[in-house]
């Protein structure tokens, strides 16, 4: 059917007057231009429309270190290989020696208060084990690229049954060391940690080697079993779950889904839970062991099949490591593809929001809602020591949001 030239005309003029209208809106270039003289050599920005057209840019296609940005990445990853509704499982056996077997996944919230609730189930049905064997061989050991040797939360170890992230909070009354948190023990296992460490009060981290992190876990539970009246003869060891004569007793679900997980990883952006995802992702593409070097690959894939990204490189999923590039253009394909899901990151005013940190390093990308209504993407990466993305951000911010 052919339009009228009448009616023709009155759709111009409407389409013209909106156009006009929301261009209103849109902040003009020479504002955003301003945001240059913010942005450093070793620096970049880009900001694009709702529609992905880019309506600034400074040194985009230069790759640069985008620290705990990369959690977004990651996160995607996990969407795409696991699902919004993963759920991971800890496994309980008991063999014929009356041995309770416990058989990790790598669920990264296996809490205290989880641990509780296992036990209350566990304890309906037995009322006596021998000893306590520990199975964290779904994960390889992992040493994670940019994780150091301190005891500081972010250096947690990764491993497929771990408690409390690998920490145990603590705090000091009448000089002596005790539980900061009500659900949690102070176990002679951890308290033997923080005598020898130099640490005042705080968080102190359960470390891998000789399989602190795996026994610090078996020892909680065993506490929590034994305040259910669960008999036990105390002896807690690493091994093996034999599915063939080992009688599944229970399986335990999570109760965070993996869109949960994503929620809490990138609200407190922590690096354990990033790379649980990683070797997750590993051991489900691949079969287990996960690994770091598969689970690597797998996003890597994910990102060059999926998104169309082709300058990444990427050695761990948490943005600890320097050795992490990306340009700012294609972070923003990465933004593009999270953008149904912004609402599980962090939330200030108009603004939808990832950071990241590390000596020297400023990073910032998410979402700001404009003027007119519309969430605009942008991607800051300050890779000048004293630069700040923050600093950049609240001045788009203002540009785009009013």
């Amino acid at each position: 059917m052919l339009l009228k030239p009448k009616l023709i005309l009155i759709l111009f003029i409407f389409s013209f007057f909106y156009l006009s209208l929301s261009a209103q809106n849109l902040p003009a270039g020479d504002d955003l231009s301003a945001l240059g003289k913010l942005v450093g050599d070793n620096d970049a920005i880009v900001v694009a429309e709702p529609g992905g057209r880019i309506i600034y840019e400074k040194n985009a296609r230069k790759k640069l270190i985008p620290a705990s940005t990369l959690k977004l990445l990651t996160s995607l990853a996990a969407l795409h290989y696991l699902g919004p509704e993963y759920r991971f499982a800890t496994e309980f056996y008991r063999d014929k020696d009356s041995n309770l077997k416990v058989k990790g996944y790598g669920d990264p919230l296996l809490t205290s208060e989880a641990l509780i609730e296992i036990s209350k189930a566990l304890g309906s049905e037995n009322k006596h084990i021998n000893n306590v064997v520990l199975d964290d061989s779904y994960f390889k050991p992992t040493l994670i690229p940019g994780v150091t040797s301190s005891l500081e939360p972010y250096d947690s170890p990764n491993g497929a049954l771990c408690a409390n992230f690998n920490t145990v909070n603590f705090d000091i009354l009448k000089g002596k060391p005790v539980s900061a948190e009500p659900q949690t023990p102070l176990l002679p296992f951890a308290l033997t940690k923080i005598n020898k460490s130099s640490i005042k009060a705080g968080r102190i981290l359960l470390s891998s080697e000789h399989n602190e992190n795996t026994l610090y876990a078996g020892h909680l539970l065993s506490y929590f079993l034994e305040k259910e009246g669960i008999k036990q003869k105390g002896k807690i060891s690493i091994g093996v779950v034999r599915p063939e004569t080992d009688r599944l007793v229970l399986k335990y679900l999570s109760s965070f889904t993996m869109k949960d997980i994503i929620s809490r990883l990138l609200l407190h952006s922590n690096n354990f839970i990033a790379n649980q995802i990683v070797l997750a992702i590993s051991a489900k593409i691949n079969g287990p062991p996960g690994t770091l070097d598969k689970g690597v690959l797998a996003i890597s894939g994910f990102a060059g099949k999926i998104l169309k990204i082709d300058d990444l490189t990427i050695v761990e999923g948490s943005g600890i490591s320097r050795e992490n590039r990306i340009s700012a253009k294609s972070f923003l394909k990465v933004l593009a593809e999270f953008e149904p899901h912004m609402d599980l990151m962090k939330h200030n005013g108009n603004e939808y929001y990832k950071t990241g940190t590390l000596t020297g390093i400023s990073t910032r990308a998410g979402y700001i809602k404009g003027r007119d209504g519309r969430f605009y993407k942008f991607v800051i990466m300050t890779n000048s020591n004293g630069n700040s993305a923050e600093k950049i951000s609240k001045k788009l911010c203002g540009l785009i949001g009013g």
